[in-house]
């Protein structure tokens, strides 16, 4: 009897030691209790907090040139525009990081109230109707075809870099968003900025 008392404590110690050393999930951001747990960096990719910080300083800068205040403002109706895919020139696999600065730059003008925003699902069903590649390069004449028959007057598109960076046990990565705005008829640059985002690993 005692030796069967022995074991059955044993075996709610060691289970009780296994679930208390057991990976347990964390829930983070507003409204949790751990409010800036996205805010870490868990690796030199880009993550969710990169593309919030580039799409709204790319933004920022937008609503405040010429072509935003001038010609945008001034139009009797908010004139439609599409995002063409932005190009990956980095040396990394970031085709979810792509979809969600897609996404975010689309959430982004449309929120701005001062654009009519052609859905990516709608844009993306004609382009393989036309046969444009998904994720096709930025070229003046597809985009043409394209934009008349979606109604759209300008394009938004530009492309992603980075320079990877190693130093003993230190590693940096610098990326670079370059956004441009392109006037479907007559292929004219009317507004382009660069985003820098830094990201580092230090063992």
């Amino acid at each position: 009897m005692t030796r069967r008392i022995f074991t059955a404590c044993f075996v709610v110690v060691a289970c009780s030691a296994l679930l208390g050393c057991a990976p347990q999930a964390v829930r983070g951001g507003p409204g949790t209790d751990n409010p800036d747990f996205d805010a870490a960096a868990m690796s030199v990719t880009l993550d969710r907090e990169d593309i919030t910080y580039m799409v709204a300083d790319y933004l920022e800068g937008l609503k405040a040139s010429g072509f935003w205040q001038k010609t945008v403002k001034n139009e009797p109706s908010p004139p439609v525009v599409a995002i063409w895919p932005i190009q990956n020139s980095t040396s990394q696999h970031l085709d979810e990081q792509m979809l969600t600065l897609l996404s975010s730059i689309e959430t982004a003008l449309v929120n701005t109230g001062d654009v009519r925003v052609v859905d990516r699902a709608s844009q993306e069903s004609l382009a393989r109707e036309i046969g444009i590649q998904h994720g096709a390069i930025y070229d003046p004449a597809s985009a043409q075809k394209m934009g008349r028959m979606l109604g759209a007057q300008y394009f938004f598109t530009g492309k992603i870099t980075s320079i990877d960076e190693k130093l003993k046990k230190q590693r940096r990565v610098q990326y670079s968003l370059f956004l441009q705005v392109v006037e479907i008829e007559t292929g004219l640059l009317h507004f382009q900025n660069e985003v820098t985002r830094t990201k580092g690993m230090k063992r």
